[in-house]
């Protein structure tokens, strides 16, 4: 039977739970132990695929093809496992499920209610996840904050576990803000301790608590919460703001975080080997002479969680280099209004990610004729490669009005479009979710940067490169690389003789880890250097 851990957050919303978690299953696993992790969110969506990026963030998409919370990214970075469906809960599939079963029949004529029905439905989908990875330890993230009236169902079926299968078997962590007030300078921590009484009022009573604070936790401060949280002083942990996420494992390694998990699961295990993190933190804090600068070009930028696993891909990559990163994040329809020179000139290297909607695309293309053009390093993604396409169909392939049927349905040139077989279904029934395989050709960029002739990608779109246009486009010069199986969908597209122009249809950002960047990102960050070099 799997032990548990479930991680809370009080106080304010966005403190870091995730990474709180992620840093936790980094540690158990490089302990020896087999973990998992699974997020549920008290939203009543079914999945956020369609939630906007300003209120979500961004959507992240696992091998099994499931639409997913932006925590799944950092879990998968952390401890480096493919997560699936399972790995997130939302209330609207608890309430599907629910009904469904209603509906059915299986509950006998029972009156349907949050007691049990609800909290066992939660129960059997934590377990199930514990089930399916034959995990030792399940680290569970609650979303929202303790006292949030949609998150009272989680918080009730948590507490119902510990009494399923016994106390010594489940570790409760509570993630706090600890404010600083500058008037009188000094933290103050009656936030946490209502936090608590919160959490206390409906049964639950934390093991460890995590304190989110910008400046070192005072003696004082962590004497008050151990004494009005009922709870030991050393259980008490600091988690201060750093500039590299990846140092985080560290921190709480130093303040025995899996330590003291262990102990109150009474499990034994060997003494975590955080040395590959201490190179990864080493790297990303070494001291480099130049800074790549690596504009995002997209239409929510506003939002920085909405590109976070493309960002993380770009620090992956740049960690080994010599040349440091720095992001600048430039908007799409800034660009339609004052064009691209006036952001794109000062750059070392482009990058055009995915989206949805019409709004910002001309500005996303015309930032992708200035790289072709002036010979900037591009890598394109999803929607990025079909706006190159769109871009090298009107500008070189000579197809005036070229454009995609989601933006335009009457191109005269519709070289991004519905493929005949997508034609009718319902909006979402012909999205491409998930890994699907792809061949790359032997004479190309892409191969020398993957090293093998099939690969396996994460997708997350609904149109295509239409093959109608495939033979045109490539006499004029673009190399479609990778391509299914079948040869009938483009995966990347690519210029030979640019210094670094591939795109892709998929998204590579998603797989990109620490400890294993991606080929893709590493080979456009190696061209983006060797421009801030010459530049210089």
């Amino acid at each position: 039977m799997s032990h548990y851990v479930f991680v809370t957050g009080g106080v304010i919303s966005s403190l870091g739970k995730g990474i709180t978690a992620s840093s936790l299953g980094a540690l158990l696993k490089a302990s020896g132990l087999n973990v998992t992790i699974m997020k549920c969110d008290p939203y009543l969506n079914v999945d956020p695929g369609t939630m906007s990026p300003y209120q979500h963030g961004e959507v992240f998409v696992t091998e099994d093809g499931a639409e997913t919370d932006l925590d799944l990214g950092h879990y998968e970075r952390f401890i480096d496992v493919n997560l699936t469906r399972y790995n997130n809960l939302t209330t609207g599939q608890v309430y599907s499920t629910v009904i469904t079963k209603e509906r059915r029949g299986d509950y006998l004529g029972a009156t349907v209610q949050v007691i049990p029905h609800v909290t066992n439905t939660i129960k059997e989908s934590i377990q199930r996840v514990a089930r399916i990875n034959d995990a030792t330890i399940t680290i569970v993230e609650v979303g929202g904050t303790v006292g949030d009236i949609e998150g009272l169902p989680y918080l009730e079926a948590i507490r119902q576990i510990r009494n399923d299968i016994g106390r010594d078997k489940v570790c409760y962590i509570h993630v706090t803000y600890i404010p600083f007030s500058r008037a009188i300078g000094e933290m103050k921590t009656k936030p946490t301790q209502h936090s608590v009484r919160e959490m206390r009022a409906i049964g639950l009573t934390p093991d460890i608590i995590v304190c989110r604070t910008q400046r070192a936790l005072t003696p004082e401060a962590c004497d008050k919460i151990s004494l009005f949280c009922d709870i030991d002083k050393d259980c008490v942990l600091e988690a201060r703001d750093v500039d590299c996420l990846y140092e985080i494992p560290l921190l709480m390694n130093e303040q025995g975080l899996a330590r003291k998990v262990l102990k109150r699961l009474g499990i034994e295990a060997k003494e975590p080997d955080v040395e590959p993190w201490k190179r990864i933190v080493g790297q990303f804090k070494q001291k480099k002479a130049r800074k790549a600068r690596i504009g995002l070009v997209g239409k929510y930028i506003k939002v920085a969680d909405a590109y976070i696993s493309v960002i993380e891909a770009l620090v992956h990559a740049s960690l080994p280099s010599e040349v440091g990163f720095e992001p600048i994040w430039i908007s799409s329809e800034q660009i339609e209004k004052d064009g691209s020179g006036k952001f794109l000139a000062d750059l070392d290297g482009v990058v055009v990610p995915g989206g949805f909607g019409d709004r910002g695309i001309e500005g996303k293309i015309s930032a992708i004729q200035y790289c072709r053009e002036t010979g900037l390093p591009f890598l394109g993604l999803c929607l990025g490669m079909q706006c190159a396409v769109i871009d090298f169909a009107r500008n070189v392939a000579g197809m005036d009005g070229a454009h995609s049927t989601e933006f335009n349905p009457d191109s005269p040139f519709p070289v991004i479009s519905l493929l005949p077989d997508q034609s009718g279904i319902v909006k979402g029934g012909s999205m491409r979710l998930g890994a699907y395989p792809c061949r790359i050709a032997d004479d190309s960029r892409a191969f020398r940067l993957y090293k093998s002739s099939l690969i396996y990608e994460r997708h997350r779109h609904r149109y295509e490169v239409n093959n109608e246009f495939r033979a045109k486009l490539g006499r004029k010069g673009m190399v479609f690389s990778g391509t299914s199986p079948d040869l009938q969908l483009v995966e990347i597209i690519e210029l030979p003789e640019h210094p670094f122009f591939v795109a892709c249809q998929f998204h590579p950002e998603f797989k990109s880890r620490p400890q294993n960047p991606h080929p893709l990102f590493v080979g456009f960050f190696m061209a983006a250097a060797d421009h801030c070099l010459k530049a210089s």
